[in-house]
């Protein structure tokens, strides 16, 4: 039977074996739910790589044909992508096998995300006190929704615009791209990866704002150090591309300007609470 953990306002202390063993209890649950997701997309390996891994590689990909639809609206058929010029290839006797597994495995990890930080969060929660835990109430809810907000924009966005950049770059008419396919997933993955972690700024200096480690004035400051971050950010996980080095930068600074405004909130709310503790106390005493 699974070991309950107390909660600090029980004033109950748990021994180190038993942190183990409540610790044990959470890993399993979400590494059960990561293989179960896991092994529904290895079984699903038609929409896993036709549709999902291969679908930006193909021109009639959503983020292309609304690009297109762009293009003729506005009269400017450049924005138009009517060709991916290139061919995946598969180099290894087991890659296709080794690929399928670990692809599975990391679509597995994603869809789990959310039940996996929501275990991590069962286990950290009955450690804080009554009004931390008050203060990050819907974390597991925002964390996931931004997850997935920058999962889907790496997906649709950030990805397709590195994929057609360089599928398209050529130094001679005469070299013809020939992809391998472990080249070609670990960029679509990096790429959609990077940008779901990347939308969890928000989310971060909430927490550090609540610990009183970060203030809105000193995000304020060091705004110009901030874009250069976010700049050398946008080129790691872009292509030497203006335009996509842009489209990635821009959702990175509206979330840091929204982080500013939630650091902002935050202070104002530890500020009311200090003052009142601080009026209890002078009035007890």
């Amino acid at each position: 039977m699974e070991p309950t953990q107390p909660a600090l306002g029980d004033q109950q202390e748990m021994s180190f074996i038993d942190h183990l063993e409540a610790l044990r209890w959470h890993v399993i649950r979400a590494v059960i739910a990561v293989v179960v997701f896991a092994t529904g997309a290895f079984f699903a390996k038609d929409f896993l790589f036709h549709d999902l891994i291969l679908g930006p590689s193909r021109p009639d990909f959503w983020t292309y044909k609304m690009l297109c639809r762009a293009g003729a609206a506005l009269h400017a058929q450049g924005l138009c992508v009517d060709k991916i010029d290139f061919v995946i290839q598969n180099r290894e006797m087991s890659g296709q096998l080794s690929m399928h597994l670990s692809s599975a495995f990391v679509v597995g990890l994603v869809l789990g995300f959310p039940y996996l930080f929501w275990e991590i969060w069962r286990f950290i929660k009955p450690g804080l006190y009554p009004h931390e835990r008050a203060n990050s109430r819907g974390a597991v809810f925002f964390v996931s929704i931004l997850f997935v907000l920058g999962l889907l924009f790496g997906y649709y966005i950030a990805a397709p615009m590195s994929i057609n950049f360089l599928a398209g770059y050529v130094v001679d008419a005469t070299i013809e791209n020939q992809i391998d396919m472990q080249s070609y997933i670990s960029t679509l993955m990096t790429m959609t990866l990077s940008c779901a972690f990347v939308f969890e700024l928000p989310m971060i200096v909430f927490f550090l704002a609540k610990a009183g480690l970060i203030t809105p004035e000193i995000m304020r400051v060091y705004r110009k150090h901030a874009i250069v971050v976010i700049l050398i950010i946008a080129a790691i996980i872009t292509p030497p591309d203006i335009s996509a080095q842009l489209i990635v930068t821009v959702p990175i600074m509206l979330l840091y300007e929204l982080s500013i405004n939630i650091a902002r909130i935050v202070g104002r709310s530890r500020t009311a609470s200090l003052n009142a503790q601080l009026a209890d106390n002078q009035g007890i005493a």
